[in-house]
């Protein structure tokens, strides 16, 4: 680790997380005409979007940097491949098999499966011997999230967190970082056991959506597990949620996947085969 990113780390610790995503989503929403396509273009040149892929690539066509953020992208846009799929355009930060209970964050750091799942331990249990996979959606990558296999949501549970960023660096430093960020745990149940698809927040990611409970985060400070009446069956590639500014997605299986040959940060898309289920 640079000296560089070991002070971007500690810097963090004492920033008034939540205030700052919660100004930036407020900027992020304002719907002036100059002031939105200013952030918008000045965006799209720092980060090198591309723009050629969306249902609507004219920046200037959306209401607000949010709407350009979470924007659609064109039906062929992602190819869906076979097997378990990337739920998300981003880089493919680590993989395996939970080892004890543990998921591998960074080199040297690892993170129970308890924890991030909100602290539940016979919820733990189901995934223990299973498989995980993080992927981290960098500011210039689509925002939308899509189910890597069908599923029918068991329950939704929000956990309270800080709000750190959730690069490379700060994942290199932070300890336990995906499991002490405010998140979202969506519990389905598949053909192949339980999955867990955890939407892990973030400095300044105002909020958290998702496709059947509309925006989620930011909630109160205490965890909350919501259930709903009707069954709701997302099929495999269906959109399932977005992320109002960059995050992570962190998926753990019940049951061990083989996964592709891909080398760790490694860049891969929404619909990519990750591995067999």
């Amino acid at each position: 680790m640079t000296l560089s990113q070991k002070a971007f780390s500690l810097i963090q610790y004492p920033l008034p997380h939540h205030a700052l995503s919660r100004l930036t989503g407020k900027v992020a929403q304002c719907d002036s005409p100059w002031v939105k396509n200013t952030i918008i273009k000045a965006f799209i040149k720092r980060f090198d979007v591309d723009m050629s892929q969306a249902v609507e690539p004219d920046p200037t066509a959306y209401a607000t940097f949010n709407d350009f953020f979470t924007r659609a992208l064109k039906a062929d846009a992602r190819p869906l491949g076979e097997g378990l799929l990337s739920p998300a355009d981003g880089t493919l930060s680590q993989f395996g098999r939970l080892q004890a209970g543990q998921l591998v964050q960074a080199k040297g750091h690892t993170f129970s499966a308890q924890t991030l799942l909100g602290g539940d331990s016979t919820l733990a249990e189901e995934f223990m011997g299973g498989s995980f996979a993080t992927v981290y959606l960098s500011p210039r990558d689509y925002h939308r999230v899509h189910m890597p296999v069908t599923g029918t949501l068991r329950e939704m549970i929000y956990v309270p967190g800080r709000l750190f960023s959730v690069n490379q660096a700060t994942a290199n430093y932070v300890p336990g970082l995906f499991a002490r960020n405010e998140r979202l745990v969506c519990i389905f149940d598949t053909e192949h056991g339980p999955m867990a698809m955890v939407l892990v927040g973030a400095m300044i990611v105002a909020a958290i959506e998702t496709t059947w409970a509309g925006q989620v985060t930011p909630l109160s400070g205490h965890p909350q597990r919501m259930r709903f009446g009707q069954p709701i069956t997302l099929e495999k590639g269906a959109e399932m949620g977005r992320f109002k500014l960059g995050s992570t997605v962190v998926m753990c299986f019940a049951k061990p996947v083989a996964f592709e040959d891909n080398p760790l940060g490694a860049k891969v898309q929404m619909g990519q085969t990750l591995g067999e289920p």
